[in-house]
This record gives structure tokens, C-alpha cells and sequence, in this order.
């Protein structure tokens, strides 16, 4: 192996080095039984951060107007808590927020179905948190949807 190619396999990343020894890691969702493409296949993070974006606008449009009348830095901490509320009762309800179904995704189970409340409530307090929402898998995963038994998937 000359310099380049050392050089190469470290740009591209420890996934695309094992992918070029041989390793298959196949499809993201493959080993959940989820399809590829199309509905029921998992969501990709372009669509989960827009309707994340969508769903903080609503929120924060909610608490400046109807709670903090103005801007400050309360309208953020109320907003933050609106977002929680919001999720524990549409992921709860009906599987998606409003951001998710303009977004055409939806939240279930892992192994089915749909999420029961503890594990709704579990999933959207990581969400608010932040930082297990940024912790991945290999299937587009956050920590958030691991540790809650959870996936996200188009519609």
C-alpha cells in the first residue's frame, strides 16, 4: 500500500476502509427486517432533522405568542417544554408529530406496532436532551430510539 492509498482510507472513514477489505454491512434497517426503500424503510436524517426544525418552529411560535409574549430567554425553555408535551402526545397518539407527518414519517416500535406510553415518554425526554439524539447506529439510529425500543420510518 503506497502513502495514497494510506492516506485515502483515512479521509474515506473506518466504514468505506472495512467496506473495501470485504466487511458487508449492508442496507440501513436490514437488521431490523425493514425494506430498503420506499414505505416502512427507515427514515433518513435530512427528513428527521426537518421535521425536527418544523416541530421547534411550532413550539416557539406557541410560546411567544400564547406564554412569554416576546422573545427572551424564557420563550426557549417553554418552547423546550412544549416540544416535550407535543411529542409524548402525538408520538403517543397517532405515531407522529406534526414535523414527522409533513415529513411522511412516523415513530413505532422496533418490533411492530406501536410504542407504549412509558417508552414515548422515555424517547421524547432523550429527544429534549439533545446529545442521544446525535448518537447513531449503523441504521441511522439515534440513542434516543435504541435505549426506548423505537424507529423512525417513512410513511
Amino acid at each position: 500500500m503506497d502513502n495514497r492509498q494510506a492516506l485515502g482510507s483515512w479521509l474515506s472513514g473506518p466504514r468505506a476502509a472495512a467496506e473495501d477489505a470485504g466487511v458487508d454491512f449492508g442496507y440501513r434497517g436490514q437488521q431490523l427486517g425493514l425494506p430498503e426503500e420506499g414505505s416502512g424503510s427507515i427514515a433518513r436524517p435530512g427528513r428527521r432533522l426537518g421535521a425536527l426544525a418544523v416541530d421547534w418552529a411550532l413550539c416557539m411560535v406557541i410560546a411567544y405568542g400564547l406564554i412569554t409574549d416576546g422573545y427572551n430567554q424564557a420563550t426557549g425553555n417553554w418552547a423546550l417544554g412544549i416540544l416535550l408535551v407535543l411529542s409524548v402526545l402525538t408520538v403517543g397518539t397517532v405515531g407522529s408529530t406534526p414535523g414527522k407527518r409533513l415529513f411522511g414519517l412516523r415513530v413505532v416500535s422496533a418490533r411492530g406496532g406501536r410504542l407504549g406510553v412509558l417508552r414515548v415518554a422515555l424517547r421524547s425526554v432523550l429527544v429534549c436532551l439533545a446529545i442521544p439524539a446525535l448518537i447513531w447506529d449503523r441504521d441511522g439510529r439515534g440513542l434516543h430510539d435504541r435505549l426506548s425500543g423505537a424507529v423512525q420510518v417513512r410513511i
